[in-house]
């Protein structure tokens, strides 16, 4: 029983990783834009497309071809901030949301026309690796590993570069950034963009291990909501911790009780959060 624990314990926590990532987008475009992307698990569907079409047409090595992905992806998202979100951005939430709910229904309807909703997988294998008496899937320790890389990567750009402080001013007083020559309209698209970014990249890590459809975005991005309450919304390295801790509940939950269950657990942890600890557990106050 135990081993069976610490297996599927070590399991969810590498998967959770990834769930950190695709929250980490959503919650820095919150952060800085204050616009809920109802898009963004439609942009991770896309992400996991984005790799399959580089893997199994190009023959490219799918961690190799993440770049590209991710390039392709930040693209995308400033395509849709000037199409969809520019002209809106000062009209209030409501407006926001219709305009990425928008955005959601379009990339649905496009590519359940162009890829179908039948299942893909991303059929590429590194192996096992057996730590402490537990066999480790490869593909799950490097998609892993990227998120630690992602997140530093993140975190170093956000605090140690010009325009990652930029952000920071963007997002903590606008009015006082412009005054102080910030573009906001630069700086909005830019987090945008790389909000879509982040959403891809982990719709391209998931894909290397869960198979998946067009409509699969919408079950990560309920998770991707619930972690970033759970680590504070608007703080995108409090996004990993609650990455982790939704990881591990999936790993732990299926022990004991039907897998059915989970996302009960989940969401029962999303209402108990915002009752006793709105601000999450790394959020502001």
């Amino acid at each position: 029983m135990f081993s069976h624990l610490s297996a599927s314990l070590v399991d969810g926590l590498l998967i959770g990783f990834v769930y950190g990532i695709a929250a980490m987008g959503l919650s820095l475009i919150w952060g800085v834009m204050r616009v809920v992307n109802l898009a963004h698990g439609a942009t991770m569907a896309l992400g996991m497309f984005f790799i399959y079409y580089l893997f199994s047409g190009a023959g490219m090595n799918p961690y190799l071809a993440l770049p590209l992905a991710a390039l392709l992806a930040m693209a995308f998202g400033f395509i849709v901030y000037v199409v969809a979100l520019h002209r809106v951005i000062q009209a209030g939430y409501l407006y926001t949301l219709l305009a990425t709910f928008a955005v959601n229904m379009i990339i649905i309807g496009i590519g359940t026309t162009v890829f179908t909703t039948s299942p893909r997988n991303v059929d590429f294998s590194l192996g096992s690796v057996t730590l402490g008496g537990e066999i480790l899937q490869g593909t799950r320790l490097v998609a892993a590993a990227a998120s630690v890389t992602i997140t530093g990567a993140l975190y170093l750009f956000l605090y140690f570069t010009r325009t990652g402080k930029a952000i920071r001013a963007v997002s903590n007083n606008r009015a006082a950034a412009e005054l102080m020559g910030i573009s906001s309209a630069r700086v909005l698209a830019l987090s945008f963009g790389i909000g879509t970014m982040l959403a891809a990249v982990a719709g391209s890590l998931t894909a290397t291990f869960f198979p998946f459809t067009i409509l699969s975005g919408s079950t990560y991005q309920l998770k991707s909501f619930v972690i970033c309450v759970l680590g504070g919304l608007g703080n995108p390295l409090g996004a990993l911790l609650g990455g982790l801790i939704l990881g591990a509940l999936e790993g732990i939950v299926p022990v004991f009780m039907p897998v059915s269950w989970v996302p009960v657990v989940e969401f029962g942890l999303f209402v108990a959060v915002l009752v006793i600890r709105p601000s999450g557990l790394m959020g502001a106050k």
